[in-house]
């Protein structure tokens, strides 16, 4: 089966060398001269531009869509509808805004150009090793849908969630409760930093991820974090948001949910940038170790 992926960065490159290890035929196009040059030393296709990029896939075309969420997909998207053909399949498999999916669905069906939404987790080693991914899609996409992503995901790690959008949506609630879960990590390591006693937090995050109720990969990342630094040093404690955490409170006001922990968590990230709280750091290590996200050194 060939697939095309569009953008290469911190989860299409991984994700496109996992597709090679399982067999697949991957085209990738980015802007990036650099991250096409490591695909082609891989054994993917690559090209510079989208034109090329579309003649270069056999037809019904399947192409996976990595790019920042936001205008950048959309103008991606306007640039790609023209060269498609009907039947071909778009898989945005980036954070978006669920709405934002639901708008282009309705673009696309008006040329028969099948769409569907990945909400994708498991960071970057996920792309590369295996995926956690919650895919909305119409009927006539699902079988296509289920055979590329029952070979790049865990197992269990694939649900097919209803109609397009859905997968989108699911994934902003699980970001949110994310976001809730993190910073109740950043938290409690802040009251062991301040409190009376000294602890070896490495061993400490250890612990807890072997047999205890809080255990999980997010302290299992935390257990390397420590690992590399035992106070986080070089880490500056803003957290950073990169807008599902914004918008699952949205959704939670739109359609009258209590939310108040996912909600004060998103507003800890908006304070985050005013001082430099140890909670702030644990947080920020954190989304560095699971999603590469950009840490803020001190100087």
């Amino acid at each position: 089966m060939q697939i095309g992926v569009i953008g290469l960065g911190k989860m299409g490159f991984p994700l496109s060398l996992q597709l090679l290890d399982k067999g697949f035929d991957v085209v990738g196009v980015d802007q990036q001269s650099e991250s096409l040059h490591k695909l082609h030393e891989q054994g993917g296709t690559t090209t510079s531009s989208l034109e090329a990029f579309v003649a270069e896939l056999e037809k019904p075309r399947t192409i996976i869509l990595l790019v920042p969420a936001g205008e950048a997909t959309d103008h991606v998207l306007t640039a790609l509808y023209p060269q498609l053909d009907e039947g071909d399949l778009i898989i945005d498999a980036g954070n978006a805004h669920y709405k934002d999916t639901l708008r282009r669905h309705e673009q696309l069906q008006s040329r028969a150009i099948l769409f569907a939404d990945s909400g994708t987790s498991g960071g970057i080693s996920g792309a590369r090793e295996g995926l956690c991914a919650m895919v909305g899609c119409d009927e006539a996409a699902k079988e296509r849908v289920t055979t590329l992503f029952t070979e790049i995901t865990v197992p269990g790690g694939f649900l097919h969630t209803g109609p397009v959008g859905s997968g989108h949506y699911l994934k902003m609630i699980h970001n949110g409760i994310e976001y809730g879960m993190m910073q109740s990590i950043g938290e409690g390591f802040e009251l062991l930093e301040k409190g009376p006693f000294e602890y070896n937090y490495e061993h400490v995050a250890g612990v807890w991820n072997n047999g205890s109720v809080i255990r999980g990969w997010l302290m299992e990342l935390m257990g390397e974090a420590f690992k590399e630094e035992d106070k986080l040093q070089s880490i500056k404690g803003e957290m950073q948001s990169s807008g599902e955490g914004q918008w699952t409170v949205e959704a939670a006001l739109e359609y009258q949910v209590s939310a108040p922990v996912i909600a004060l968590s998103q507003l800890m990230r908006y304070r985050s940038l005013d001082d430099d709280p140890f909670h702030g750091k644990v947080v920020a290590a954190l989304r560095h170790q699971f999603g590469g996200h950009a840490v803020q050194s001190k100087e």
